[in-house]
């Protein structure tokens, strides 16, 4: 993603929407050739430092009248993103330059040419320091910087991506940039809820959803809503937006905060033309990538009691309401039981969860794995209930099962 000083927003005090910086066709017709040559800069200048590179990509925009500094500089963020750099993350590169800059304290000051007033030049004291630490200059001169970020060595280009691909990946990550003030959002969907749900949790937005009809509305919010002025969590609305841009059938309005801490309105739908390139990822968190991988591990053994888990397999509705258990069992005599696994959340969203299960506590068999730092938080609800500190076990659900 870019960072906000690479952001480019244009609010409209009179209406209170913002609407991101976006390349179009009919306007921008001539960037695609301009993303070509940004990206053979990069493929055609392997080993150098990422400094130079940027200053290349500059001088080759410097006299295109519409491409603005802030422009440039998101396409060379994008542009690093894609690539693969050196990084020396030890700390010899400031040892280096504390044993060079000590020797060559003692010739200070250095001049071009030696003449009555100065004795010692460059040259020769980079050859005696070269000489002193056992190494070429140019060695010396390559690791010198090597673990400053302006001075990473270019690795690996960007070999899978095109200038139709660097400029989406542009107007997406503008997108994103607005949302970074975002305080709440509303996405209302007529198809993948699923997937949008899933987005949602694997960015750790707080969310509920409610059923109009045949279109599902999902409200996300989370600490920046209760955090007076704090953009922190406008963070996690970004990376919820590629996960949004890869279903189909929605519409969603973000609450921003903008200038003069005024709230904005980012308004976007399915059919704006954005694109995203992320992969559905099945898992919300790394707790429960570890139970699923166990549980599989076990099942190939047979070990799992002949039951069988599913991701998200089973979505409950009651009226209005839409719940969407993490993991479904199924037993070919027991049926199907649903598994809820609930780590740490504000309080704020704990109470929203209890009321949730207490509205589907007699529609579906529900196994409830908590963590321990909020299981006082959660009341008996009548449901089978597991606790864990750090890693849900497969024993521990195998075992409350037959309940």
């Amino acid at each position: 993603m870019l960072t906000k000083e690479q952001a480019l927003l244009e609010y409209d005090f009179s209406r209170l929407t913002v609407a991101p910086d976006r390349l179009t066709r009919s306007t921008h017709g001539h960037y695609p050739r301009l993303a070509e040559e940004m990206l053979k800069i990069y493929r055609e200048n392997v080993g150098e430092v990422r400094k130079h590179l940027h200053d290349r990509v500059r001088r080759s925009l410097q006299d295109v009248t519409d491409c603005p500094a802030k422009r440039i500089a998101a396409f060379c963020k994008l542009l690093d993103d894609a690539s693969e750099f050196h990084q020396d993350k030890s700390a010899a590169s400031a040892k280096l330059r504390q044993r060079v800059f000590s020797l060559a304290a003692t010739k200070h000051p250095l001049v071009q040419t030696r003449d009555q007033l100065f004795d010692h030049d460059e040259a020769n004291t980079k050859a005696e320091i070269a000489a002193e630490l056992g190494k070429s200059w140019a060695e010396i001169e390559a690791s010198l910087f090597a673990d400053v970020i302006e001075f990473h060595r270019l690795r690996k280009p960007p070999e899978d991506l095109d200038a139709a691909g660097l400029l989406s990946r542009y107007n997406v990550a503008q997108t994103q940039t607005a949302l970074y003030g975002a305080l709440s959002m509303t996405v209302w969907a007529d198809d993948d809820f699923k997937m949008i749900l899933r987005y949602a949790k694997l960015a750790r937005l707080m969310h509920s959803i409610t059923r109009q009809g045949d279109r599902y509305v999902f409200q996300l919010n989370g600490p920046a809503s209760l955090l007076r002025q704090t953009r922190r969590y406008g963070v996690a609305f970004a990376r919820f937006l590629p996960g949004l841009l890869a279903s189909r059938d929605w519409r969603m309005q973000a609450t921003v905060l903008g200038p003069a801490k005024r709230r904005f309105a980012l308004r976007l739908s399915s059919s704006d033309g954005l694109r995203s390139e992320v992969q559905p990822n099945d898992f919300d968190s790394q707790l429960e990538e570890t139970f699923w991988r166990q549980w599989n591990k076990l099942q190939a053994e047979n070990q799992t009691d002949g039951w069988r888990l599913r991701r998200e397999g089973t979505v409950l509705h009651q009226g209005q309401t839409v719940f969407t258990p993490d993991f479904s069992l199924s037993h070919p005599e027991h049926g199907e039981v649903l598994l809820e696994v609930i780590g740490f959340w504000t309080p704020e969203y704990l109470s929203e969860k209890v009321i949730r299960l207490k509205q589907f506590q007699h529609t579906a068999r529900i196994v409830l794995a908590i963590s321990e730092s909020v299981d006082q938080a959660i009341p008996d609800l009548g449901m089978p209930r597991v606790t864990f500190k750090t890693t849900l076990k497969v024993k521990d659900i195998l075992q409350i099962l037959p309940r």
